[in-house]
């Protein structure tokens, strides 16, 4: 039996959305010291520019950045055509552009009574808010989908990675357009992962469990202290191992579904969260 490894990723050509992102950037270190060559693509075409920068000083591996969209199709084909002129065809596509608003979130966990403030409920959430959130994480993973995916079916080979949430599989308070996004992303994995079954392309997700990011920070920790609120505290004693997670926790799950060691793996979302979807409470 050879040694079990990741050196069948090396050549290949990655696109990863939300690249600059904390998440994205744990991401793409790991794509980039294993040899994968990476577009970086964010809104913020100077972040993108600089990590794709580093990873090539640091690691050897061609990477560049890309400005796009990924509500924006037109964006997206932009994107693909500078990355196929400096890169070559893409092998591999990690939609890992998402987030939350304070816009799409409620005040209240529960309606205590009949006479709470509603406003402060779910039935305060204003549509804008609640569309926004939904459309970066559900379409913003359909239409990278659309646009990067195409070639790999054509050439008969490839990889599609779903960025979920824990909250696609136990939906926390406050937070529905999120929740709702994320359970629409498990969906669209596994449906995706059928219809691409027969053509030598896979469609896995990952679904991180409780991460400080940018995005969920408002909610997890004082804005003047530092220290952790009431949501954090309920949140690390529902996570078995007692902490949240760091974004290099993802990194192994990552490669692994990328490469060939998960060559029969499609259509799955693997939690990465501490053993929180384990836990009952109690």
């Amino acid at each position: 039996m050879k040694k079990l490894d990741f050196s069948d990723l090396e050549g290949k050509v990655c696109v990863i959305t939300g690249g600059a992102g904390v998440i994205g950037r744990a991401i793409c270190e790991a794509l980039a010291a294993n040899g994968i060559k990476t577009a970086v693509s964010d809104m913020k075409l100077d972040a993108a520019e600089e990590m794709a920068g580093n990873l090539t000083s640091r690691y050897g591996t061609k990477c560049i950045g890309v400005q796009a969209n990924v509500l924006d199709k037109e964006s997206l084909i932009q994107a693909r055509d500078l990355i196929h002129e400096k890169l070559g065809s893409i092998d591999i596509l990690i939609n890992g552009a998402g987030g939350n608003s304070p816009d799409a979130t409620t005040r209240l966990e529960q309606i205590p009574d009949s006479e709470a403030q509603l406003d402060d409920s779910f039935f305060g959430l204003g549509m804008a808010g609640f569309d926004k959130v939904f459309a970066l994480n559900f379409t913003g993973t359909l239409l990278p989908t659309l646009v990067f995916a195409r070639e790999m079916v054509e050439n008969g080979k490839g990889v599609i990675l779903n960025i979920s949430s824990m909250n696609s599989f136990r939906p926390l308070t406050k937070i529905p357009a999120y929740s709702a996004a994320k359970a629409s992303v498990n969906n669209f994995t596994q449906w995706l992962s059928v219809h691409l079954a027969k053509t030598g392309v896979r469609v896995n997700a990952i679904a991180p469990g409780f991460f400080l990011t940018n995005q969920n920070r408002f909610l997890l920790t004082d804005e003047k202290t530092g220290e952790a609120t009431a949501r954090g505290r309920k949140i690390i004693g529902n996570t078995p191992t007692g902490k949240y997670g760091q974004p290099e926790d993802l990194q192994g799950a990552v490669l692994f579904l990328l490469s060939e060691l998960s060559s029969f793996i499609t259509g799955i979302v693997l939690p990465v969260d501490g053993g929180y979807s384990a836990y009952g409470g109690v």
